[in-house]
């Protein structure tokens, strides 16, 4: 995984507010090689060994309801690129025209398999494909759309230095944020009012402090989180 130089920025990207956190990791070069290997690696032997899963969950979702077995939505990764994220379709067809971008608790076009997957974040085993891909990492700030990327402020934009991950601190800190927004009048107005700006926070010290061993020791905190391990240093 190689940073550009800082003149070969998107232009919306060389502002002062990113420079520090680009400098950062300019810093740390060799562990950005070293998580680039991690993420293939890895990547690979989960793409062979949840093969069969990928196959259980592409019949039942078939048979739940109509549509494609994935769900391609576009989101934005590293240096602003957009690209179309994996996920297992866990909505009826056609969701994302029916509401709004993000998702409360009890949401009506949530599927029967779908709230089950997505209970556990299966919905997010295809994402090892974007991995492989280098479009995402195993742990960096969660792909947003382009909608919300538009309202990043010039700081936020450091986010964008690297790709898009999997999961990181704020998916574990926020894994409840669809029954916070459940209760919300505008669900899209206080998620960029109030949810993306704290989890940016996080998503923003986790720059400052990146290194391999913290992203694996992340990765083994969403597995306990998932499986019902409460983390609540918000």
């Amino acid at each position: 995984m190689e940073l550009r130089k800082w003149n070969d920025l998107p232009k919306f990207m060389q502002v002062k507010e990113v420079r520090k956190y680009y400098d950062i990791l300019c810093r740390k070069k060799n562990s950005l090689l070293l998580k680039r290997m991690f993420d293939i690696t890895v990547s690979v032997m989960l793409l062979f060994l949840f093969s069969p899963v990928f196959l259980v969950l592409a019949i039942a979702i078939k048979a739940d309801s109509e549509g494609p077995v994935f769900y391609r939505q576009v989101r934005v990764t590293q240096y602003g690129r957009r690209f179309r994220i994996h996920k297992f379709r866990s909505m009826v067809s056609g969701a994302d025209k029916k509401g709004t971008l993000v998702t409360v608790d009890g949401d009506s076009r949530i599927t029967k398999v779908g709230r089950l997957i997505r209970n556990k974040r299966l919905d997010e085993l295809p994402q090892l494909i974007d991995v492989l891909q280098g479009n995402m990492s195993f742990v960096g700030v969660r792909p947003e759309v382009p909608k919300y990327v538009r309202c990043y402020t010039p700081k936020m934009m450091a986010t964008l230095l690297l790709p898009a991950g999997i999961t990181n601190l704020t998916s574990i800190y926020y894994k409840d944020e669809a029954k916070l927004l459940d209760k919300a009048e505008d669900p899209d107005r206080v998620y960029i009012e109030k949810i993306l700006p704290e989890k940016m926070e996080w998503n923003l010290k986790g720059i400052e402090e990146f290194g391999l061993w913290k992203d694996i020791g992340i990765m083994f905190m969403t597995v306990f989180s998932v499986w019902g391990k409460n983390y609540i240093e918000r």
